[in-house]
């Protein structure tokens, strides 16, 4: 049973795409000193036309990275939900000067995870995602705060995961960090990139469009929802953190 109510709607994603450049992600870019991330003009909201979701593109390293061959319609296994989460923790390596002050806590997060997986090979999508949980939930702040919510992903993912699970999880994840503390949408933080992912995937749901194509949408509605946080320039980088995860599924 889904934790909230379903409503029966179109789907139809808020707000423009976004437009990635040659880092991989066009919400933020990279300023010139390692401890200052700016939004830029050229990729704000407004600032360019809405492209076709096809036309998004994740860069790492100048290369394009093109979706595992032949998952396009396919529901989330356990390969893949690997390969997602180790895109993630790339990103959470490689790029944590960008989250201003907890990317230590998160690289500590990733490094946990990893040895939680080294433990015991997870065989279904779940076991990936409880061994997310299980190394966020050792890292107090955000990574704590987040646990909850990779633990109904876990929940999801028995089998192969659908897009009509994905949304369940987003749902009650958001409804789970809220109960341990989160804040509610609109105050600049983790949330606000949570919640419009959430929507996207109900609505991707209520579509019936594959895994791949409603992970887009949640990508695009928690960037957008990770622009609102901004203040002089700077995102919050828990809904940074947040709209990373759902970027990384965009390929897989």
């Amino acid at each position: 049973m889904p934790r909230f109510p379903r409503r029966r709607r179109e789907f139809q994603p808020r707000g423009s795409p976004a437009v990635l450049d040659d880092e991989g992600w066009a919400v933020n870019r990279r300023a010139t000193t390692t401890t200052t991330t700016t939004t830029s003009a050229a990729t704000s909201p407004t600032a360019r036309g809405a492209a076709p979701p096809e036309d998004l593109e994740l860069r790492e390293g100048g290369r394009r990275l093109a979706p595992v061959a032949g998952t396009r319609a396919a529901d989330l296994d356990v390969r893949r939900a690997l390969l997602w989460w180790r895109g993630y923790e790339h990103q959470l390596r490689t790029r944590g000067e960008e989250l201003h002050g907890i990317g230590p806590a998160l690289e500590e997060a990733a490094a946990a995870v990893d040895e939680v997986l080294r433990r015991s090979t997870p065989r279904t999508t779940g076991d990936v995602f409880a061994a997310v949980a299980e190394g966020f939930a050792g890292v107090p702040g955000v990574p704590a705060l987040m646990a909850p919510w990779f633990a109904e992903f876990a929940r999801s993912g028995g089998g192969d995961v659908t897009t009509h699970d994905l949304a369940d999880a987003a749902e009650a994840g958001l409804e789970a960090v809220q109960r341990a503390g989160g804040p509610a949408p609109g105050a600049g933080s983790l949330v606000d990139a949570m919640a419009p992912a959430a929507e996207a995937l109900v609505g991707a749901d209520v579509a019936e469009v594959p895994v791949v194509a409603a992970l887009n949408a949640a990508y695009r509605a928690a960037a957008n929802g990770t622009r609102r946080t901004a203040v002089r320039g700077v995102v919050d980088p828990g809904a940074l953190a947040v709209t990373w995860f759902f970027e990384r599924g965009t390929v897989v």
